[in-house]
């Protein structure tokens, strides 16, 4: 992994960290679940994450599959 791509996901990790530990902390302090809203942001960081990874991921898979043909 290239090093500004690994810069990326530890970028997002932090950040994604970061708002469950903001989440967790208002469901053990006032014990409300968060907004729909908040957790679909997460959601959201975590697919960009896993496309960022999955990309060179998908190229080498396809490469590899056309080399056994």
């Amino acid at each position: 992994m290239s090093q500004s791509k690994r810069e990326q996901v530890v970028s997002h990790l932090r950040y994604i960290r970061q708002e469950l530990r903001e989440m967790h902390q208002g469901v053990l302090d006032d014990g409300l679940l968060p907004e729909p809203g908040e957790i679909r942001g997460v959601m959201a960081q975590m697919e960009a994450l896993l496309e960022l990874l999955e990309g060179k991921g998908k190229s080498k898979v396809k490469a590899d599959e056309a080399e056994s043909y």
